[in-house]
């Protein structure tokens, strides 16, 4: 299948109004899977800068959202959100944990929805030039090419490909990040994508549990380097221009602010 090299406001408008809200929830399931997950490993703690956000909505029930923020003693920011409209076809969910300086094993990143097509990415976010790191490199994307390439050979998956070219420098060379034109709602599909997210949400538990510890000298510039990368993947995706549609440009400013923790009040971990 061509890859999808159209934004995600052309794919909405294109579509028209769609019901996806069978697909959403079930892909709301999957993230609630995962942070179950993540919430036996880590110490976290809600920030309190996002609790006023555990619901928000427009003037009717929809188009509606919750982003709720938690750092910890492992964990510098951890998103888990939902946003959109489903029965107008779009929706977007994040399960992003970005960990402290303490170790420099890749951070995870996780986002889907619907547009009204299914949309799905998941991802290892590296904290060094792989171009020079090529240890990293080969310990932790290298063991994915193969699966990487068979997703890319399934007819059935186009890949999405980002006119920003910020968004496409900010993707692995095995991120996973396809849409699946003119299905609004694929069991098989979905549950394609759990096994997939569950996969590499527990190889990347293993790693941290793996992982060696980072000098203190060295975590200084990590932490730095990490809140710069979330920070412009945040404020740098096209995609915001969903949210000021739907909730206008005062609430997301907000709403990226907290995807990157612009206004948290607990601190950073050491």
């Amino acid at each position: 299948m061509r890859e999808t090299l159209k934004g995600v406001q052309d794919i909405f408008d294109e579509r028209g109004p769609t019901d996806a809200t069978e697909t959403f929830a079930r892909l709301w399931s999957i993230t609630q899977e995962i942070m179950v997950k993540i919430e036996a490993r880590f110490e976290l703690t809600r920030d309190p800068s996002t609790e006023n956000l555990e619901s928000y909505r427009g003037e009717a029930e929809y188009p509606a959202g919750r982003l709720a923020g938690y750092s910890g003693p492992e964990m510098d920011w951890l998103v888990h959100s939902w946003i959109g409209n489903p029965p107008l076809g779009f929706t977007n969910m994040h399960v992003t944990a970005w960990l402290g300086p303490h170790i420099s094993v890749p951070h995870l990143g996780i986002a889907w929805g619907t547009l009204p097509d299914l949309w799905f990415y998941i991802d290892f976010n590296p904290r060094s030039d792989l171009m020079v790191d090529t240890e990293a490199l080969d310990r932790y994307w290298g063991p994915l090419n193969e699966e990487f390439l068979e997703l890319r050979a399934d007819e059935g998956l186009a890949p999405f490909t980002s006119k920003a070219l910020y968004v496409r420098q900010a993707l692995s060379e095995v991120a996973i990040c396809f849409t699946t034109p003119g299905r609004t709602h694929d069991e098989a599909r979905l549950n394609q994508v759990s096994e997939l997210a569950h996969r590499r949400v527990d190889r990347w538990l293993q790693w941290v549990d793996e992982a060696e510890t980072v000098p203190l000298e060295r975590r200084e510039r990590l932490a730095a380097d990490d809140l710069t990368r979330r920070r412009n993947i945040a404020e740098r995706d096209p995609a915001n221009v969903m949210g000021e549609r739907f909730f206008g440009p005062e609430m997301t400013d907000r709403l990226v602010r907290a995807l990157w923790g612009g206004d948290r009040i607990l601190p950073r971990p050491n």
